[in-house]
């Protein structure tokens, strides 16, 4: 599986957001610069952010975007779903795919069900203010066995 700019940057400006969240509406050419993102390409991902009322922004003098809700209650896999559609690590678990003729006897679907279980997990089980706190988030995270 690989997650694509707009997850990565998508992922990346609400971190922004989270990390200056005491300080108002942050001006998206801040939060660009501050992630080495195109201010062009983050335009592209905010609707998406906006529309799903993880964001909302502020035309104007003093404008710019914030988090609606607390860092806290925003997961990874939210944000990723979000901005990548689904985290499916085979087309055929795919939200949009056809069932798969090969479903009902196929030697490596349980693999890849799996496979979905514990990215699910793993990126549910990480929010932006885990993101925020690095390292120690992780260990009081470990990986399942």
């Amino acid at each position: 599986m690989k997650i694509s700019t707009r997850g990565r940057y998508g992922l990346r400006f609400m971190l922004d957001l989270a990390e200056h969240a005491g300080e108002g509406y942050v001006p998206l050419r801040e939060a660009a610069e501050r992630q080495e993102i195109s201010p062009k390409y983050l335009e592209r991902i905010l609707p998406v952010l906006v529309r799903a009322g993880f964001v909302e922004g502020v035309q104007g003098k003093g404008g710019g975007y914030r988090l609606v809700r607390d860092p806290a209650s925003y997961t990874v896999g939210d944000v990723l779903r979000l901005t990548e559609g689904d985290l499916a690590p085979v087309a055929c678990l795919a939200l949009d795919a056809e069932p798969c003729r090969r479903a009902s006897f196929c030697k490596t679907l349980p693999m890849w069900q799996r496979l979905e279980t514990v990215l699910d997990d793993f990126f549910d089980g990480l929010t932006l203010e885990d993101l925020l706190e690095g390292e120690a988030a992780f260990k009081r995270h470990p990986p399942s066995s």
